[in-house]
C-alpha cells in the first residue's frame, strides 16, 4: 500500500541539524493521518506521498518550514517570587506573551525556564528548535487505510483514544 490521502502512516525518523548532529533520535515511531490534516510538517507529508513500506526520504527544512525563527521578544525576565520553591532549569509553564490578549487561548505559549539567578527567572517561549535548519530522515514502517472516525476527527486513533470530537 502507498502513502496517500486518508492513510495512517507510521514512520521511523531521526532529526539532525545541518552539521549532522543528532537533535531527536525518534525513539518512538511517528504515526500521522496523511492528507493535509496538519499532523506533520507539510514538507515532510509532501515528500512521503506515494511512498511504500521500507522507503525513506530525507527532508531539509529551514526554520520557517519547521519550528519558526527564534523570536527574542518571547524571552521574558520575571521575579523569582512568582514561581514555586522547587524551580529548576527546563521546567515549563503556560503563559501569555506580553502585550497579548489574556482572553485569547491562541496566545498561550509554553515557556521554558532557561536560567535562574538570585531574584530573577528567565523564561523562553520559543520552541527549543526555533531558528534551526533541520534534516528529517523518515522511513515508512506501516501504512493502513484510516478509519471513518479518524478521518472525521482529523487525527489518528489508537486503542487508548477516548476522543469525543
Amino acid at each position: 500500500m502507498q502513502v496517500a490521502k486518508n492513510t495512517v502512516v507510521t514512520l521511523d525518523y531521526s532529526v539532525t541539524d545541518t552539521e549532522g548532529e543528532l537533535v531527536d533520535a525518534g525513539q518512538e515511531p511517528l504515526v500521522y493521518l496523511h492528507g493535509g490534516y496538519d499532523d506533520i510538517f507539510p514538507m515532510i507529508e509532501e515528500a512521503m506521498h506515494g511512498k511504500r513500506i521500507g522507503e525513506s526520504v530525507v527532508v531539509k527544512m529551514q526554520p520557517d518550514d519547521a519550528f519558526g525563527e527564534y523570536d527574542a521578544a518571547l524571552v521574558q525576565l520575571e521575579p523569582r517570587s512568582q514561581f514555586p520553591l522547587e524551580l529548576q532549569v527546563g521546567m515549563q509553564f503556560e503563559g501569555v506573551p506580553e502585550g497579548a490578549d489574556d482572553e485569547d487561548d491562541e496566545d498561550v505559549l509554553i515557556y521554558r525556564v532557561t536560567e535562574i539567578a538570585d531574584d530573577k527567572v528567565v523564561l523562553d517561549g520559543n520552541h527549543p528548535l526555533a531558528g534551526m535548519a533541520l534534516v528529517f530522515t523518515c522511513t515508512v514502517t506501516d501504512v493502513r487505510p484510516a478509519t471513518a472516525e479518524e478521518i472525521s476527527h482529523g487525527h489518528t486513533h489508537d486503542d487508548s483514544c477516548d476522543d469525543e470530537d
